[in-house]
């Protein structure tokens, strides 16, 4: 008899995965829920059709563990890469500024007519950032090893 997956199944593993289809995107999502990153460590490269962004996440797949074994809670600097991206426009964000703090709500993906769509990463304050791609193809790879989160608390949202 086989399992499912579980988050405590993946301990102290950095993450790395991948997304293909809008439901791969969604767990990505989840995965991503309130990382924060400074604006100048987002980038395109139009040569490259590549869209990537260095952020500090939050690792909610830890959080139960943590709670369990009375330790803060973590963050860990994941890389987050779009390829196939052909446009990118943004509302509300001040690009290339390291001052400003940005916080990821949650990404979502509008599919088009063939394997084209739109990629819509929202932000806290009512920013965003829109990325047309010719097909879906996204990846999040952490990079560093986890750190306590500076609040050595869990992001809380208004129910």
């Amino acid at each position: 008899m086989t399992e499912d997956a579980r988050f405590e199944d993946g301990g102290d593993k950095p993450l790395n995965l991948g997304a293909l289809d809008a439901e791969d995107l969604k767990v990505l999502s989840t995965l991503m829920q309130d990382a924060v990153f400074p604006a100048s460590e987002m980038q395109w490269i139009p040569s490259e059709r590549r869209f990537a962004v260095l952020l500090n996440r939050f690792r909610w797949e830890d959080l139960k563990a943590a709670e369990t074994r009375k330790r803060a809670v973590e963050r860990v600097q994941s890389l987050l890469v779009f390829d196939n991206v052909v446009h990118v426009a943004s509302q509300g964000v001040a690009r290339g500024d390291a001052d400003t703090i940005l916080s990821l709500l949650s990404v979502a993906y509008t599919a088009g007519e063939d394997a084209d769509g739109v990629i819509e990463l929202m932000l806290a304050g009512d920013g965003g950032i829109r990325l047309q791609v010719e097909a879906l193809e996204v990846s999040l790879r952490d990079v560093t090893r986890p750190y306590v989160a500076p609040s050595k608390s869990a992001p809380q949202h208004e129910a």
